[in-house]
């Protein structure tokens, strides 16, 4: 039988689940979350919006497909989200220690302790899931020897789109293609990767880098974690954008902060949308998506100004998953059309931007 070490994560309220480790054994702290997808841990755990929370995956399994190669360059991987591992831990009913794909380099575990990440398994994710969705999205911390190894820590105190966002201009795709500047908050590398697919050239900049100095055709604003109040920065260019015309699109955190910058609100989710099974219909029709979703904060419709509108509606719980402006090229997503891992339902999202260039 394979020894392995015994660990605990306590949550905000008092309540305790026992597991065993399978990571890097040091305590940690974070917000828990759950996610309800069946695949893709590896794009999960890479993906920025995740930064400072403890990830719980309902799917009993974990580890069975292992890990793939690096690839790519560490500002655009070839196979994962962004450069390294994001979340703080990730916790599962069981994990497979013998993991299978033409693809995997290595397993899981292996990954964990050499990005000195937390795993546990042998925790019912059920009744912590259960747990969660009842009292809401909870700080929650791992130990191993100690209750007092570790003290809370709240993600979302702290301005985690600057922790996550680049420091320095990069560009991508064609040369002679269309410019769009795609504002980095902590952008999945996917959103790139679907953009210079369709043959435009991008400018990533930081999040509070100042793109009005540059010459556009189009903006993209990413997604990214934790709170939109941070990007006040980011907010205030965006006004300015929005008195120049040019076509304007967001994806997640990119929603939030289009609509701060219409004038609208967000507020905080009970325990957010975090899936490959969100369905969202476009508003006033009946075509509905299958759509991959991470975030924690959403857009109130009714604070939303008379020129712009709700553009996708969530039909699980009826919350904002888009606005767009009545009249002008201006328009975004809540949830994630690049997907990574899926499902890609919603990829045309990006060939509306591009033709509106």
């Amino acid at each position: 039988m394979r020894e392995t070490k015994r660990a605990t994560l306590i949550l905000e309220d008092g309540t305790r689940f026992e597991g065993r480790s399978f990571g890097f054994e040091a305590p940690t702290a974070g917000e828990v979350v759950f996610n309800t997808a069946m695949t893709g841990y590896p794009e999960s755990l890479t993906d920025p919006s995740y930064e400072g929370q403890i990830l719980v995956t309902t799917f009993p399994l974990l580890g069975n497909y292992g890990v793939p190669p690096e690839g790519g360059s560490p500002d655009l991987s070839a196979h994962f989200e962004s450069s390294h591992i994001h979340c703080k831990a990730i916790i599962a009913q069981d994990y497979a220690w013998e993991h299978s794909h033409w693809l995997a380099e290595r397993n899981l575990a292996d990954w964990l302790k050499q990005e000195k990440i937390v795993g546990l398994y042998g925790i019912d994710t059920r009744a912590l899931t259960k747990h969660l969705r009842q009292g809401g999205s909870m700080l929650g911390k791992i130990v191993f020897d100690d209750d007092n190894e570790i003290d809370f820590y709240d993600p979302n105190a702290e301005n985690l789109i600057a922790k996550t966002s680049c420091t320095e201009v990069k560009e991508y795709g064609d040369e002679n293609g269309k410019r769009v500047v795609l504002v980095d908050c902590g952008i999945k590398h996917n959103i790139i990767r679907c953009l210079a697919a369709r043959g435009v050239r991008v400018i990533r900049v930081p999040w509070d880098y100042d793109f009005n100095t540059i010459d556009y055709d189009g903006l993209f604003i990413s997604n990214g974690p934790g709170n939109p109040d941070f990007a006040d920065a980011t907010v205030a260019h965006l006004r300015e954008a929005l008195k120049k015309g040019k076509p304007i699109c967001g994806i997640c955190m990119g929603n939030q902060l289009l609509a701060k910058a219409a004038g609208a609100k967000t507020y905080k989710l009970k325990y957010g949308h975090r899936s490959h099974n969100q369905p969202v219909r476009r508003a006033n029709t009946n075509l509905c998506y299958i759509t991959s979703q991470n975030h924690g904060f959403a857009v109130d419709s009714a604070t939303l100004p008379e020129d712009w509108e709700p553009l996708f509606i969530n039909m699980n719980d009826g919350t904002n998953e888009g606005i767009r402006h009545k009249t002008l090229p201006y328009f975004s997503a809540q949830f994630h059309p690049e997907a990574s891992s899926g499902p890609r339902d919603t990829e045309f999202f990006f060939d509306e931007f591009v033709n509106m260039l």
